[in-house]
């Protein structure tokens, strides 16, 4: 069996003493709400613009300005460059990993608060991306059937795919190897914030992801981390792994 649980070149160096100053600094850069809305929006995993920020966090341009600049500096976010616009985007899947940490700890260890239904909230919790990989309902019905088949083995902090999961997820058009060379987890599970279940990180579950995008089985969605399943989707998830998504009433997650 294919299995890569840690690798050390992706996290930070266990024999280096992180000080209290530090965890206070990433903490407060987090603490902030219109901070912690421009990280979200970029948990989708795609590059965004200063001011398409600007609007996923709900101030000003000169704000925001001031905001990206802090999570720059803090090696919280890259940039990119391209003609005259500057993208942005999370600087690394440690920094993903961060975010869903916080995510699952907010929605599982936190004390309930009360939220009016809404249909974005309900998209959201269907089917969505968690950086590059799919969560919400999808995701861990995806994780479910790749698991029950014996694809792939998933335990508490790592897992991997079996000789059969390889030969499946190959003819499916996933190339395992090469997501197994990558320098990052190769296969993961990652506690569902909506399901409070795991669904698959790692670079194989980016090649989930990117496999189910290419195919035209989910489309993203303009300013929203949700993702639409198509009808070839419907019927890919159905034919290939039994997986069926009932859809969502508004207000029932």
């Amino acid at each position: 069996m294919r299995r890569l649980v840690f690798r050390h070149d992706q996290c930070f160096a266990m024999n280096q003493t992180i000080s209290a100053n530090t965890l206070a600094e990433v903490g407060a850069l987090m603490g902030d709400s219109a901070r912690a809305n421009i990280m979200s929006a970029l948990m989708g995993g795609q590059a965004l613009t200063a001011s398409e920020l600007a609007w996923r966090a709900g101030v000003t341009a000169q704000t925001t300005s001031g905001h990206l600049a802090k999570l720059t500096e803090a090696g919280l976010l890259s940039l990119a460059r391209q003609g005259r616009h500057r993208y942005y985007r999370l600087a690394s899947p440690l920094v993903g990993r961060m975010l869903e940490a916080v995510m699952a700890v907010a929605s599982v260890q936190s004390p309930p608060r009360y939220r009016p239904p809404s249909r974005i909230d309900d998209d959201l919790r269907q089917a969505r991306t968690c950086y590059d990989h799919m969560a919400g309902r999808l995701g861990v019905a995806l994780a479910d059937a790749l698991t029950e088949r014996g694809y792939v083995d998933l335990g508490e902090d790592g897992g991997g795919t079996t000789r059969r999961g390889e030969k499946f997820l190959t003819r499916w058009g996933i190339d395992v190897a090469a997501a197994a060379g990558e320098k990052r987890s190769f296969c993961r599970p990652c506690l569902d914030w909506s399901e409070r279940r795991p669904h698959i990180a790692g670079s194989l579950g980016a090649r989930l992801a990117d496999r189910c995008l290419e195919l035209d089985w989910v489309r993203r969605r303009k300013d929203s981390r949700a993702l639409t399943v198509t009808r070839r989707g419907t019927e890919g998830f159905k034919d290939l792994l039994g997986i069926r998504l009932a859809p969502l009433e508004q207000g029932n997650a």
